[in-house]
């Protein structure tokens, strides 16, 4: 850990990069604004311009491959905002899109995926209660060897309001995918949201509907063609895939077998060669690792390997290691990936850093 490379006040949640400039973009998610930084050394970073409004706990920015624009997605009031970008990398003019709309509202029914797929509520073992009869059957001097499924995990504001029924847009992050399309994950909604973007601003092309209170919150564009989308809540890693027509759909999904209720799923990302991806779960504090199978159309749970750290709430495969953001450990953890499997290991290293939320490689 070097140190600190610009002060940046209103919590830089998630930062992204310029395709083509030294030119970083911060979401400041208690200020509620996106500020550009530009490099000025190796490790330093300067403001360039002033913040821009974006919308309430802003919490991820994504910047479209030609450097024109940037979207930035609102946890706090759901919106979903297009903010231009100037030939200096400098951001102006937000405009933001359109609200989504609660596709359950005034309907108790769950939605089922219809494709023979086991997804939503996929019978899960109940390794809290095995913990607990193998504690009492090694007795107190072996006891504290058993992994503490039984312990109560920590939530946050999102599980704690959905558990408590409550539907409101929570805009939670942008995938940029091929031919200019982009996607959008509404959390609060259980969404998937697709545009295009125009001069105007952004226009919506499709809404995918998940299952009902599973909690779409990240996703990865494979080169395969599909989308992947893990779900915070129900702690599932679901397959979307355009027709001929290019109108996207629900194909499969996975459950994360062995993570706990009050789990929250956080990050999603690929093996170098997008053979595996690896899902990031709080609480438990694990990584669940899903083979990619098919034409990139399939998905099979391989392991939930331990973490290494508390509160994973990001990481990123860099050569043959895992990065992991222990966000409440105030570290970064390294994990050694399995050059068969892919499965981490255990902890290799540990640096020091305050909160992290976001990792992101260097250029």
């Amino acid at each position: 850990m070097v140190g600190t490379a610009v002060a940046a006040p209103g919590s830089p949640s998630w930062v992204a990069q310029h395709p083509q400039l030294d030119v970083l973009y911060a979401a400041l998610e208690s200020e509620g604004t996106v500020q550009a930084y530009r490099r000025t050394g190796e490790t330093t970073l300067a403001p360039l311009g002033a913040p821009v409004p974006a919308g309430e706990a802003v919490c991820h920015v994504a910047v479209s491959p030609d450097g024109s624009f940037l979207v930035a997605s609102c946890w706090g009031d759901g919106r979903v905002v297009r903010i231009s970008l100037d030939a200096a990398g400098r951001p102006s003019a937000p405009t933001v899109a359109a609200a989504a709309a609660d596709p359950y509202a005034g309907s108790d029914e769950a939605f089922v995926v219809d494709t023979g797929a086991r997804v939503s509520g996929a019978a899960v073992p109940d390794l809290a209660a095995a913990a607990r009869a193998l504690r009492d059957a090694v007795g107190e001097e072996y006891g504290h060897f058993v992994p503490g499924y039984d312990e109560v995990p920590e939530t946050d504001a999102e599980s704690e309001e959905a558990a408590a029924g409550a539907r409101v847009s929570r805009a939670h992050e942008t995938i940029v995918l091929p031919r200019g399309v982009l996607a959008t994950t509404d959390m609060g909604l259980d969404l998937v949201r697709f545009w295009r973007s125009s001069a105007t601003g952004l226009r919506l092309v499709q809404e995918v509907v998940l299952p009902k209170g599973s909690g779409p919150r990240h996703g990865v564009w494979h080169p395969s063609g599909h989308l992947y989308v893990v779900t915070e809540l129900s702690r599932e890693v679901f397959v979307l895939a355009p027709d001929a027509e290019g109108r996207w759909r629900v194909i499969a999904g996975e459950p994360l077998v062995g993570t706990l209720d009050g789990d929250t799923a956080a990050e999603l990302c690929t093996s170098r060669d997008g053979t595996v991806l690896y899902a990031g779960v709080r609480g438990s504090d694990t990584i669940g690792v899903l083979a990619v199978r098919g034409a990139g159309d399939g998905l099979q749970f391989t392991a939930l390997a331990e973490a290494g750290t508390h509160w994973p709430r990001h990481h990123v495969v860099v050569n043959d290691t895992l990065l992991v953001a222990g966000q409440l450990a105030d570290e970064i953890v390294a994990l050694p990936l399995d050059a068969r499997t892919g499965v981490p290991g255990r902890v290799r290293h540990r640096a020091a850093s305050p909160s992290p939320t976001r990792l992101l490689p260097m250029r």
